[in-house]
């Protein structure tokens, strides 16, 4: 069987010591909507950073088959895409058009097929339009929306998201949620918001002091408070009503 992501005995310890994953064993599946949680610290944006090669895995983790290593860490980059938390570590452009166009440029694309996958991208974000809007004067949840963009312009198989509803105010956050939830690709999204988590994602990860300690469905690990809360993940009011 083919996993989207195969992760083996992986550990990592950043250069002052600090150890931030301990003996990771994990594999996704094709097409999955799988979430990390845990509280600060647990060891989620670290993981993410080696599913692209940011952070080098030592060849213990492989991307739909392929064995991220120096060889193959550009043709796996071009099948993971990464959205940070932040949508400015992202937007750098002076137009929206630029940002989303500079993953299809770098990748070679003729300017007729970089156009196409801008409009695309734009389109299936619901941001059609805002090609010569400055990103920097668009709202957080817009900025958020774009920088999905630049990554699904790329058309990668896998799509990583780092706290992607953190600073949205209610609406914007379930505007975000039902996009992420439409798109088809392989999805592993770490947050803190459980809300979000319960309603995009099948499978659920808890780590803690960068260990695996928990991995069931959503609806399993949502619906045990104590497990929640001995990792500091209390469930909020509307989840508690959900699983009553």
């Amino acid at each position: 069987m083919e996993y989207a992501i195969e992760i083996a005995n992986l550990s990592y310890s950043y250069p002052d010591g600090q150890q931030a994953l301990r003996d990771i064993n994990l594999t996704i599946g094709i097409g999955e909507s799988v979430a990390l949680i845990g509280a600060n610290g647990a060891g989620k944006s670290t993981l993410l950073l080696h599913l692209n090669g940011i952070i080098k895995s030592n060849e213990t983790i492989k991307i739909l088959g392929l064995p991220l290593n120096d060889k193959n860490l550009k043709q796996a980059r071009s099948k993971v895409g990464l959205v940070f938390q932040n949508p400015d570590d992202q937007l750098f452009s002076p137009t929206v058009f630029d940002d989303v166009a500079f993953g299809p440029i770098n990748m070679g694309f003729h300017p007729n097929e970089v156009r196409q996958r801008v409009s695309q991208a734009l389109h299936d974000v619901n941001m059609a339009g805002y090609e010569q809007r400055s990103p920097q004067h668009l709202s957080v949840g817009e900025k958020k929306r774009i920088a999905i963009a630049t990554i699904l312009s790329m058309s990668p198989e896998i799509l990583v998201l780092d706290e992607p509803t953190a600073n949205l105010d209610p609406r914007a956050k379930w505007e975000l949620i039902e996009l992420i939830k439409g798109l088809p690709m392989t999805k592993i999204v770490a947050s803190h918001d459980l809300e979000m988590v319960t309603a995009l994602c099948e499978r659920t990860i808890i780590l803690d002091s960068g260990s695996i300690v928990a991995d069931d469905s959503t609806p399993s690990i949502m619906s045990n408070a104590p497990l929640l809360e001995s990792y500091g993940l209390a469930p909020t009011s509307r989840l508690a009503i959900a699983f009553d």
